[in-house]
């Protein structure tokens, strides 16, 4: 069953309003914008991986979802699976790094103790509050596509991290990112719709495009990519790199840095172009569970 898949059964569960129909990253409770995402050891991260920069990137991934919406962070919740004291140990100073450099309290959680051998598993549930939360929905036909910061970085960077070798400052965007609350922040309330780049800029973009009921085109030609980042088709596809996607008509004045990559318009699909050509679509337009 893919991710899709176990979604759509989901969705015919008994929800609760907050959950927004299971339409979004996010769900809206009593003033509050709640977000959780789990890390699976060999899939989100190396096992190679030092602990600290896990423990980075555990939260900053849930952030980067509340960014996505304008959120002003209230804390995490942590629940975390016990093992090796030396690597349990230097997680928690990754933790007390990232949750002081990005001003977020830890509000409590849970341990528990994994077999031996088994992949480690770690959840964390963010909190904000104060979203504006365009959802990914919003778009409207004639807008613009737009994306902050570059593409593929942290894939380069997941290619530097397998061979031991390469550009620290890619190698840092696929360990460390930093979520964009204050961009998300100042964009929130002057957006149409608004998500973070988790999975990959193309199957993204897709999702906005059909949870708006639209069709999308992305001009490859004009997707940022970071000094050596070369294929920007390999960096749409690529994901982790938590930067935020959002529609806005083209003509309203942005208040932070921004690449406009493409245009909504009635209809429904991805068609990809790079110097005005049509590109064909790759057989994957980014990272999907439950597929291999």
């Amino acid at each position: 069953m893919t991710e899709a898949d176990f979604l759509a059964r989901l969705r015919t569960l008994p929800l609760h309003p907050g959950a927004q129909g299971l339409t979004d990253d996010t769900a809206a409770l009593a003033g509050l914008t709640i977000t959780t995402d789990t890390l699976v050891e060999g899939i989100h991260f190396l096992s190679a991986d030092p602990p600290q920069d896990v423990a980075w990137k555990l939260v900053a991934t849930n952030l980067s979802d509340l960014a996505a919406k304008g959120a002003i962070v209230e804390g995490i919740l942590l629940n975390y699976p016990l093992g090796d004291e030396t690597w349990d140990a230097a997680f928690l100073d990754g933790l007390s790094e990232v949750l002081t450099e990005l001003d977020c309290p830890l509000l409590g959680g849970d341990t528990v103790t994994l077999p031996a051998n088994a992949p480690r598993i770690l959840t964390v549930t963010a909190f904000g509050r104060d979203a504006p939360a365009p959802p990914r929905s919003g778009a409207k036909a004639g807008d613009a596509l737009y994306v902050t910061g570059t593409i593929g970085d942290a894939g380069a960077g997941l290619a530097i991290a397998r061979a031991g070798t390469g550009d620290p400052e890619l190698l840092a965007r696929y360990r460390r990112p930093v979520p964009r609350l204050a961009d998300g922040r100042a964009l929130a309330p002057r957006v149409n719709a608004m998500m973070d780049l988790s999975d990959g800029l193309l199957i993204d973009a897709s999702r906005m495009a059909a949870a708006s009921a639209l069709a999308v085109t992305i001009d490859l030609a004009a997707v940022p990519l970071a000094r050596g980042v070369s294929d920007p088709l390999a960096a749409a596809t690529a994901g982790d790199d938590y930067e935020l996607l959002f529609a806005a008509p083209a003509d309203r004045a942005l208040p932070v840095p921004a690449t406009r990559v493409g245009t909504f318009t009635p209809g429904a699909g991805l068609t990809l172009t790079q110097d005005n050509r049509l590109i064909p679509l790759p057989a994957s337009l980014g990272y999907q569970h439950g597929l291999r």
